[in-house]
C-alpha cells in the first residue's frame, strides 16, 4: 500500500527518470521542477521530481542554470546522443573492450551492420 496522498500506481525511479527527460525533450526549452511535476499530471511530491532532476545532472544527463531560486534543467544531448553516451559508459567499463565491440557487432542484424560499416568508411575509421 502507498502513502496517503500518493497515486495507486506507483511509478519505478526509472521510468520517472525516463518521463521527466522525455518532457524536457519535448518543451524544447529548460524547465524548472515544478513546470516539470505539471507536465506530469501534478501527482508527485515536489522533492521527488527535484531529486530526479538532481540524480539526472549528477549523471551527466541534463545541464542546470539558476533561474530565481530554482534551477531550470535541459537535456545535454537528444535521445539518440543519450542512447550513445549510455553504450559509451557501459563500454568504458569493460576490460575487453575488444571482445565487447565484436560480440556486438557480431549480433548486429544485416542492415544495423551496414550501416555501421558506411558510418565508418564515411569517418575514415575504416581505413587500415
Amino acid at each position: 500500500m502507498g502513502e496517503p496522498g500518493e497515486p495507486a500506481s506507483r511509478r519505478g525511479a526509472g521510468e520517472l527518470a525516463g518521463q521527466v527527460l522525455g518532457i524536457l525533450h519535448a518543451a524544447g526549452e529548460p524547465l524548472s521542477p515544478a513546470e516539470v511535476r505539471e507536465r506530469l499530471g501534478g501527482e508527485l511530491a515536489s522533492t521527488t521530481v527535484v531529486t530526479i532532476l538532481s540524480r539526472l545532472h549528477a549523471k551527466g544527463v541534463l545541464d542546470r542554470e539558476r533561474a530565481g531560486r530554482p534551477y531550470r534543467y535541459t537535456p545535454v544531448a537528444d535521445e539518440p546522443g543519450l542512447a550513445a553516451r549510455r553504450m559509451a559508459s557501459v563500454l568504458a567499463a569493460e576490460s575487453d573492450r575488444e571482445a565487447v565491440l565484436a560480440r556486438f557487432v557480431s549480433g548486429l542484424s544485416d542492415e544495423d551492420e551496414q550501416a555501421l560499416r558506411r558510418m565508418l568508411e564515411d569517418n575514415g575509421a575504416g581505413e587500415g
